[in-house]
């Protein structure tokens, strides 16, 4: 096959011909090859073959068109981007034909009034274009930037999944699960969820917002709570457990510390599931923001949860999985309680055990189960009385007579 080069030195040769023939069978015969010879269209052909065509023309040998907006129009512009904290093309243009003159006089601004003048008449998508190149190089510095806390993230390793010791007791997988209801905005209610990955333990606690202090005192009360000592915390890479605060604690307690990697939630699988049938499940989605409805949802926890949950919700444990003909077969042990797996373990004291069999029983799963949709729906019209108090006050504000609220309020999800 011909290249480009090739066919144009061709057709230069076959022009001399096939402007000569006075024939009209004669030159298309001549078509008819150099179709066959180049395997161009023949129509592309005939324009090609005329006596001034772009076989003729070097790129080297065409003149260069001036351009409009040059380098010192562009140094410019760049300047002013980043002093309008690096707009659209669109948004800057509105700025540019009204402050130009003003970061000139200021000083601000070092350009010819030539250049001044195309600034203001620039439209918007030629801003983009030049600027295309500058947001390219923006972008390799924001790469390559230095990361925050790098040494604290170094000392901190990932551990993923696979290379837990699960019949080791002490290995404690933590999340954040945020009450923000559909809005992020503010302060509101967080879940500390704490699972042990060896019998599935769990302990619960509230915090208003996810500040690292508050974190530090949840983290402190759930270990108090647990029956068996920690040796390890891992949770997800959130400021409020990757902080230099919850690093000294761990090293002046002796527990080790590992984190998650970023956006793998499946390094958490234990703790994540007990996001949802511990607290999500019972919870609900709905916003909590008070100080009143977070002290109920810690008396929640802190009592009639955790027992319920520790003491008499079986859970399975995953022995083995295994691939046949493109299906997962699973193995699973016999269902137990967290509670029946801690007394089973060898690595709890008697009298640890002593304590546990003694608070078994006392307990009244029945009871228990009354006394958590009680606080659920105590917890619902805390939060229906703080909603209604809100829309009287916006309804003094405005004209009664023209303000109306019609609001749909969803129940919270607990467990049947």
């Amino acid at each position: 096959m011909m290249n480009m080069q090739s066919k144009n030195q061709y057709l230069k040769e076959l022009r001399r011909e096939y402007l000569k023939i006075k024939f009209k069978k004669k030159k298309s015969e001549l078509l008819e090859e150099a179709v066959k010879r180049t395997g161009l269209c023949r129509k592309h052909l005939i324009v090609k073959l005329k006596p001034k065509s772009n076989i003729d023309n070097k790129k080297e040998d065409r003149k260069k068109r001036k351009q409009y907006y040059d380098g010192y129009v562009k140094a410019a512009l760049v300047r002013c981007w980043e002093i309008f904290d690096r707009p659209c093309g669109q948004r800057l243009k509105s700025s540019l034909g009204t402050e130009v003159e003003r970061l000139r006089r200021n000083k601000e601004l070092n350009c010819s009034n030539e250049a001044a003048e195309k600034l203001k008449t620039m439209g918007s998508a030629t801003i983009d274009r030049k600027l295309k190149h500058q947001k390219e190089v923006e972008h390799l510095k924001q790469k390559y930037r230095q990361k925050r806390n790098p040494l604290l993230f170094q000392k901190i390793p990932i551990k993923t999944s696979t290379e837990w010791d699960r019949n080791m007791l002490g290995n404690i997988q933590m999340d954040h699960v945020e009450h923000c209801g559909q809005s992020a905005a503010g302060q509101f209610v967080c879940s500390l969820s704490n699972s042990d990955i060896s019998t599935g333990w769990w302990e619960g606690e509230a915090i208003m917002g996810m500040g690292q202090e508050r974190t530090h005192q949840a983290i402190e009360e759930a270990r108090q709570r647990t029956p068996f000592a920690w040796k390890e915390i891992h949770p997800d890479n959130g400021v409020g457990f990757i902080n230099d605060i919850i690093y000294r604690y761990t090293q002046e307690q002796g527990i080790a510390f590992t984190r998650s990697r970023p956006y793998k939630k499946n390094d958490n699988c234990w703790v994540e599931q007990k996001n949802r049938t511990h607290i999500r499940n019972i919870i609900g989605f709905l916003r909590y923001d008070t100080k009143k409805e977070m002290d109920l949802i810690n008396n929640l926890y802190r009592n009639e949860l955790r027992l319920y949950k520790n003491f008499f919700q079986p859970v399975m444990k995953l022995i083995s999985k295994e691939r046949i003909n493109g299906k997962m077969h699973k193995k699973y042990d016999k269902a137990k309680t967290p509670y029946q797996r801690v007394v089973e373990s060898k690595q709890v004291s008697e009298n640890t055990k002593r304590k546990l069999k003694k608070i078994y029983g006392s307990l009244n799963p029945a009871q228990l189960k009354r006394d958590i949709d009680m606080k659920i729906n105590k917890l619902y019209k805390i939060y229906q009385e703080k909603n209604n108090s809100q829309k009287v006050d916006s309804k003094k504000k405005l004209k009664p007579v023209l303000v109306r609220f019609h609001t749909v309020q969803s129940k919270p999800v607990s467990v049947r």
